[in-house]
């Protein structure tokens, strides 16, 4: 079976033009799939019903997101699927929204997309990484997470707005699949979302970085550091190795010199672990003159032994970060009551 998703417009182009067809049927298969949601070639009404005939006969098919369970944070804002993909894989999708702009009335609406089903970077504070690495996620299998909530938004009257590669797994280890996806959502002829709207988040696949800053792509890049020493950071990160902190340090450097794009770091702030006023100076040292902004993350608990620092404790970190100059923010807390960080709702809906 072969997935209508998978393909790029110039791939849908050239498998038209290969079954005998006129060019412009292509985009009578693109406009409907990103924007009217079919859940079968039938449903492709612009296309003439040889066509369509002659699409199944040859294997196509379209492929999408079953939900099996959804929660919503109390606010409303934050919306949590576990989706079972074509072959029943389960993986979590989230929506996360923020206040409407004043420029458009709509809500940013952020999705929050999975790359692997588990992950084998084994973070210990990571309800993904606690859950071990089952496969990769497939392009087509992004997309179609994406595809889901974009249907659910259109029902609002509402749009997506912005992508994070954030979910279960690590993107730049399943590193063609993620870039493939990226080429498809981003396509003015596919799902059309700007370039800058993407962020890629890591926690430190070196090669991937180079490579992914040499891909000619606007997207963000956010690096996983949570720690400002490679001895607290194997504690941490047990895959890090023995100079991951200078190294991603050099490669957030460099992808910033040949995108132009500022590098975040993501600092994930664990009680009586890395939010000491201490490593908050060790931090901000580190990152003296960098030009990169850190994003400090209360930790949302998981099924391990780690717990979330105090609200004192993280606006002092922040406090110690900001008067160094480290440009740093406090990211806004979504969906803690709703297990919202990645893997949480997997473990607990099936156990």
């Amino acid at each position: 079976m072969k997935d209508l998703y998978r393909l790029l417009p110039e791939e849908m182009e050239q498998m038209i033009i290969d079954m005998g067809q006129p060019r412009y049927r292509a985009d009578q298969i693109l406009y409907p799939l990103y924007y009217k949601f079919p859940k079968n070639i039938s449903e492709i009404r612009q296309l003439p019903t040889m066509m369509r005939d002659k699409l199944a006969e040859e294997g196509y098919v379209i492929g999408s997101a079953t939900e099996v369970h959804r929660v919503v944070s109390e606010d409303g804002d934050t919306t949590k699927l576990l989706l079972n993909l074509a072959d029943g894989t389960p993986v979590e999708t989230v929506l996360i929204q923020y206040p409407p702009s004043k420029i458009n009335g709509h809500p940013r609406s952020t999705i929050c997309v999975s790359t692997q089903v588990g992950c084998a970077m084994g973070c210990t504070f990571c309800a993904t990484g606690q859950m071990g690495f089952e496969r990769n996620i497939k392009a087509e299998e992004i997309v179609a997470q994406v595809i889901h909530f974009a249907e659910l938004l259109e029902k609002r009257g509402q749009h997506v707005t912005n992508l994070v590669f954030m979910g279960m797994g690590e993107p730049l280890v399943n590193y063609d699949e993620t870039i493939r996806a990226v080429r498809l959502l981003t396509h003015p002829r596919g799902f059309g979302i700007g370039q800058r709207n993407i962020t890629i988040s890591t926690i430190g696949i070196i090669s991937g970085i180079d490579k992914l800053a040499e891909e000619d792509l606007q997207i963000g890049l956010a690096i996983s550091l949570h720690a400002p020493n490679d001895k607290l950071r194997q504690k941490l990160v047990p895959t890090a190795g023995p100079h991951s902190v200078d190294d991603l340090i050099a490669a957030g450097k460099r992808y910033f010199k040949k995108t132009g794009r500022r590098v975040t770091f993501e600092y994930a702030l664990i009680e009586g672990v890395n939010d000491s006023p201490e490593i908050a100076k060790e931090l901000s040292l580190l990152l003296d003159g960098n030009g990169s902004h850190v994003n400090l993350i209360p930790l949302n608990p998981t099924a391990g032994d780690f717990h979330r620092p105090s609200k004192r404790s993280v606006l002092e970190f922040e406090r110690i970060l900001n008067i160094a100059g480290v440009n740093c923010t406090v990211r806004v807390e979504k969906g803690t009551e709703i297990s919202a960080a990645c893997g949480q709702l997997r473990t607990d809906v099936l156990g």
